[in-house]
């Protein structure tokens, strides 16, 4: 039995990397596995999804899936949807369809919550909707778990914005909720 499963971390904790060799396991024994993300993240290329450890790999669009017909989603033992956040509660909706209705099972893995610690619609739904939701771990400076995904610039964290703004290491941080709430970036910095 097919379930929709969703992997969700801070920035840093391998998301990526986990999607891609999730899809890398399925082509390994043989079997068929469809990449894809939102249309929105457009950091890697169009229909690229890399990690920050250079793993790469094409994808299909989100969005292109939606209008895939039972019989073209059939061909796949899995689909693997990377940068889930980005992801409508109606896509959601009907990603779980595709593990309710065609038994094609939906690995997704994407952020909790945004720089505000706000949840993102699409992991809002996939909280509410998911078999199974599992934390991927990674470490704050301090070396606390961290949980928190702060936007910086060069006055320290931004705490005030657009919800999605496209970013990696020179924009983000993962801090633990403490040094997210005192805004400490790191040892040195306030």
């Amino acid at each position: 039995m097919a379930k929709l499963y969703y992997y969700y971390g801070a920035m840093g904790s391998s998301k990526t990397a986990n999607a891609l060799m999730t899809r890398f396991n399925y082509e390994e024994i043989g079997q068929k596995a469809l990449l894809c993300k939102p249309k929105l993240d457009t950091r890697d290329g169009e229909r690229k999804v890399r990690s920050r450890i250079g793993l790469e790999e094409e994808c299909v669009f989100l969005e292109d899936l939606m209008h895939y017909t039972e019989e073209e989603i059939r061909r796949y033992q899995c689909i693997v949807v990377d940068e889930v956040q980005f992801a409508t509660p109606e896509q959601i909706d009907r990603l779980s369809d595709i593990v309710d209705f065609m038994d094609v099972p939906v690995v997704c893995y994407g952020l909790r919550a945004d720089f505000q610690n706000r949840l993102f619609p699409g992991s809002q739904r996939l909280i509410a909707v998911a078999d199974c939701i599992k934390e991927l771990k990674t470490v704050c400076w301090c070396g606390k778990k961290a949980t928190c995904n702060a936007r910086y610039n060069e006055r320290g964290i931004v705490r005030e914005g657009e919800q999605v703004m496209l970013g990696s290491n020179d924009e983000y941080i993962a801090l633990c909720r403490k040094h997210f709430k005192m805004g400490m970036l790191g040892p040195d910095f306030s």
